[in-house]
């Protein structure tokens, strides 16, 4: 079976290392929030501002002053600090971040990165801070479908969309599996539900495969 977008989350929260600066991106990876385990010592910024955010608010624990940058509410840990948009950025922009983690519409076998406009005439597209964090973090994750609606990989040998960024992404997590991407290609690591099998005939980018990867997960 596929994995569901928390079971997923829990996924990219297991390899975050402890103590790491972190951002989360707007739609599936704000979930990653709930599944750092207590005492882990992330940290992690949000570009409306924040740092050392905790995870989503619920019930009386939501204000409506304190969100994301998806707009979802969300708590605050002990040493929360709060501050300008532009310091926020000039975070993300001066290498200050571990890890972040994105969502995106495709991902190329060599980590080009493309995650703010499909190219459609009637699509709206949405930079954010994607840019500056592609480019600023030390390492950039994804976390997003195999798949599109059209049953088409998200996961290509070369981005058919506007980039956002080139050669940024070093490991992409899916509903399927996991890859780690750059120089030499994809290489598997995980997989939720699938055979290696499957992933290669769906799959137009050669696969090579982490040790000990061979039956689903």
């Amino acid at each position: 079976m596929s994995l569901t977008p928390d079971e997923l989350a829990a996924v990219v929260a297991r390899d975050i290392p402890q103590g790491a600066y972190v951002n989360l991106g707007i739609g599936q990876p704000t979930k990653v929030a709930d599944h750092l385990p207590e005492g882990s010592g992330v940290v992690l910024h949000t570009e409306n501002g924040m740092l050392n955010m905790g995870p989503a608010a619920v019930g009386d624990e939501i204000d409506p002053d304190l969100t994301n940058a998806g707009k979802v509410p969300v708590t605050e840990l002990p040493g929360a600090s709060y501050f300008h948009h532009a310091d926020s950025f000039a975070m993300m922009r001066g290498g200050h971040l571990d890890v972040c983690v994105l969502g995106a519409f495709q991902v190329s076998a060599y980590g080009d990165l493309a995650n703010w406009h499909t190219g459609a005439p009637d699509a709206i597209p949405a930079v954010g801070g994607a840019m500056d964090l592609a480019i600023g973090a030390k390492q950039v994750f994804v976390m997003m479908t195999l798949f599109d609606k059209q049953g088409r990989p998200k996961l290509v040998p070369t981005c058919t969309y506007p980039l956002t960024g080139v050669g940024c992404v070093s490991r992409v997590y899916t509903d399927l599996a996991v890859f780690d991407v750059g120089p030499e290609g994809v290489v598997v690591r995980e997989t939720f539900g699938i055979d290696l099998e499957e992933l290669r005939e769906r799959l137009d980018v050669p696969l090579g495969v982490a040790p000990g990867v061979g039956v689903p997960g």
